[in-house]
Order: structure tokens, then sequence, then C-alpha cells
């Protein structure tokens, strides 16, 4: 399922989320101008949680080398497809929500839920030595937040059915919580078939982005928000 468009407009521009939005277009473009170094860069600022906990443990890596990668992991991205998906994600559900709490909570639930998603991928993946990018993590937690803030909004939403598309108005709840749903299924499916292996989906880090969103939600939203919207 693709969101296309929802229907609660912002009542104020979404600074925060536009320049993300860039900052991760740059990004990856930097990563592209790197050419055969590619690899390198991805290893050493992705997030590789055996090597994480390795550094921990042995104590000889300055503490803000062994954490640089919880933050820098959200704005690499392993293709074009990965990077359009992730940042299609966050221009639908995004500027409402920084709409909501105001630019700096949002920048502040955005990081945190990124973070947050590499931690929650290292309590099911410990020792992996593959390195984990993308803002899916962090484009999750906003998805988190939506879901409380806006339940009832309407989500144009494109379905592929036997290749021929469809197009849906769905609930936000609908869309956000089967999205959700899959999230955790595939996560759990990959846990006990163990087949997150290199060039897999960290979907642990999907649902962990989400519920810290959620939460994130509940300690920052000021109080006049956190009733959710119940607009059709």
């Amino acid at each position: 399922m693709i969101p296309l468009r929802d229907n609660i407009p912002s009542s104020r521009p979404p600074y925060i989320n536009y320049s993300l939005i860039a900052l991760t277009v740059l990004v990856f473009f930097l990563e592209m101008a790197t050419g055969p170094h590619l690899q390198k860069i991805i290893q050493a600022l992705g997030f590789v949680p055996g090597r994480f906990l390795k550094e921990l443990w042995d104590g000889f890596e300055p503490l803000p080398n062994v954490f640089l990668p919880l933050v820098t992991s959200i704005f690499l991205h392993a293709g074009w497809l990965h990077l359009l998906g992730n940042l299609w994600f966050l221009y639908i559900f995004g500027d409402n929500v920084e709409d909501a709490l105001g630019h700096k909570r949002y920048l502040l639930l955005y990081l945190a839920s990124g973070l947050g998603a590499n931690l929650i991928y290292l309590l099911f993946s410990p020792f992996s030595p593959v390195p984990l990018v993308g803002a899916s993590g962090a484009v999750a937690g906003v998805m988190g937040a939506y879901f409380f803030l806006f339940p009832g909004a309407r989500i144009l939403t494109l379905v592929p059915i036997f290749f021929f598309p469809t197009f849906w108005e769905l609930p936000a709840y609908i869309f956000l919580g089967f999205w959700f749903v899959l999230q955790f299924l595939f996560g759990t499916f990959s846990t006990v078939g163990r087949a997150a292996g290199p060039g897999g989906v960290a979907w642990w880090a999907h649902v962990g982005g989400f519920l810290v969103g959620v939460l994130l939600l509940h300690l920052l939203a000021p109080q006049r928000v956190r009733t959710p919207f119940r607009r059709a």
C-alpha cells in the first residue's frame, strides 16, 4: 500500500520536515559521490550492532565515536528505492505531526525515534556485523505519532491488486495499524526463521521506531494536542 495524500491541511509551513528531507537527499548524493569508497562510508557511519557492543565492552574507543553511528545511520540509504520510500512517507505524514508538536519538538521526536529504533533493533540482532542504515525507524516514529494524533484522517492509498492499481480512501488508523501489524509479523518471522541477513529489512527497527514515536508523542506534546484530532 502506498499513501498518496491525506486530508489534513497544515496551518504553518513544515520547515523541519522539508529540511530533513533536503538534508537526507543531500547526504545520499554525497554517498553516491564517494564511488568505490561507498562501502567504507556505510561501514563507518552505519549502525553495526556487533561492533557497537564490542566497542562498548572494550572501552578503547571514545564514547562519542561509539554512539555517533546511532545518529548518522539515520541519514544514510542503501539505494534510490530505499531513499524515496522513506522520504515519501515522511512527506505525507511529517507535516501534520510537526504542525501539532511545533518545530523543535518534532525534530526531537524524529531523531529520538531513529535512535530508539536502532537500539531496539540491537536487542533482536545484538551480534550482527551488517550495517543498519536508513530513516525508516525515524519515519516510523512520525507515523506512530500521526496514528494517535489523526486517527480519523483519510489517506488516499494506492493498492495494487493482481498488478492492477486501485485507489482506496482509508482512515489513518486502518492504514497505519495495518502497516504496524505487517512490520510486527515480518519481524517475528525474520526472528524465528533467522531471515534478517545482508540486504534484508530491519523490521524490528520499524516496530521500535513506531512505538518510540507513540511514547514520545505523549511525553512531548502540549496538553492541547494530546487528544486525537478526529477529522473526517
